[in-house]
């Protein structure tokens, strides 16, 4: 059996009697530190700290790197500006995605790629198949084993961090970041972004100051409710968000325009990867659309549950759990388009039974002053 990877936060989650690990996807991570509920609102309300150093990070450098990340990814990388980030998918020919991802220009042929920590190997091994002479000067590395990545999420997450910063961080807009601030004494990337539906920051940083950044943090956020927050927490907030997972939202099987995702999906401006499947796949019409659900019937729908609609089988649940802020048993679920609409009844099946449901808006929630990314 092989050995399950740790983060250089792991021997702090013992301050933590409730903490609790789990097997996520090879590595040993927190799945709760004082209870899923308990974090998720103390995200919605006050402040979260996450552990997030699973996720992978490649370096992009050279004259070329602009080019070549324009042609691997779908959204418009031309568009950023030193300090601006984006989020992107890189795809198949046919459409599917290889993974979701985050793009930091750090200066003028210097990129940061942040990928799913499941597909690190896998998406570095695309890249480098992709990465011919054709695009000239470009070095691609992978930085993933030497880098920290925190997330430090919520409302009073600003508040928090600006009391150990020496960023005015006013003026540190959504999606962008700057590549070297003090944060409790060390220097980080410090980056408005983040997987929750809340305002936040994530912060990367080299592996030996793992406990200075954590406690000094914790520290700092003591007064004002911060509490360390897990994987369940870190799943419920952006489910209720509509922020898609790999896996279950995306896939090799699910295209972006699926999943609603399409605003960064830029088919007029590049010949990415997958470009020319897209393009046709909205023109001939989705096939399948990503849509909300609410049971009507009691029960709470679950990743993989199948749909019916009309006696027959018409998609199954992405992501389902009773919301923990909206107190309601929700679900994402890919269905055909002809059943997407919303106010469409349809029945999943709940341990052998069909039960009732209804098509809503997602996302589910949305915090008082919403974030638009690039």
């Amino acid at each position: 059996m092989d050995t399950l990877k740790r983060t250089p936060f792991y021997d702090l989650y013992s301050a933590f009697p409730e903490s609790r690990c789990i097997d996520f996807g090879g590595w040993e991570l927190p799945v709760q530190f004082t209870g899923i509920v308990k974090e998720h609102e103390a995200v919605r309300q006050k402040a979260g700290l996450f552990d997030v150093s699973h996720m992978g990070e490649f370096m992009v450098s050279g004259a070329g790197a602009e080019s070549f990340i324009q042609k691997m990814t779908t959204n418009d990388v031309t568009r950023l500006l030193d300090g601006g980030a984006q989020y992107t998918l890189l795809c198949y020919p046919d459409g599917g995605v290889v993974d979701d991802l985050l793009v930091y220009r750090l200066g003028e042929g210097r990129y940061m790629l942040v990928v799913n920590a499941s597909n690190i190997d896998k998406d570095f091994q695309w890249l480098q198949e992709h990465l011919t002479a054709d695009f000239g000067d470009v070095t691609l590395t992978n930085v993933s084993d030497e880098t920290l990545l925190l997330a430090l999420q919520g409302p009073l997450a600003e508040k928090i961090l600006a009391s150990v910063t020496d960023v005015s961080l006013a003026e540190l807009r959504p999606f962008h970041f700057i590549e070297k601030a003090s944060v409790c004494g060390v220097e980080v990337l410090l980056s408005r972004t983040g997987y929750t539906g809340e305002d936040g920051f994530e912060i990367y940083a080299p592996l030996d100051t793992a406990e200075t950044l954590w406690n000094g943090l914790l520290a700092a956020g003591a007064p004002h409710g911060l509490t360390p927050a897990g994987l369940g927490a870190r799943d419920t907030l952006r489910f209720e968000a509509k922020l898609p997972l790999y896996g279950q939202e995306l896939s090799a099987d699910i295209t972006p325009l699926e999943a609603g995702v399409q605003f960064f999906v830029k088919l007029d401006n590049a010949d990415f990867i997958g470009r020319d499947a897209l393009l046709q796949q909205k023109e001939a019409g989705l096939p399948r659309r990503l849509v909300g659900l609410e049971m009507i019937d009691r029960g709470i729908p679950r990743s993989h549950y199948p749909v019916y609609a009309d006696g027959v089988k018409v998609g199954e649940v992405t992501t389902g759990t009773q919301s923990p802020t909206l107190k309601r048993n929700l679900g994402l679920a890919l269905l055909d388009s002809a059943y997407s609409e919303l106010g469409t009844e349809v029945y999943v099946e709940i341990r052998g039974k069909q039960l009732k449901a209804v098509v809503i808006k997602a996302p589910f929630y949305k915090k008082s002053q919403g974030v638009n990314p690039q």
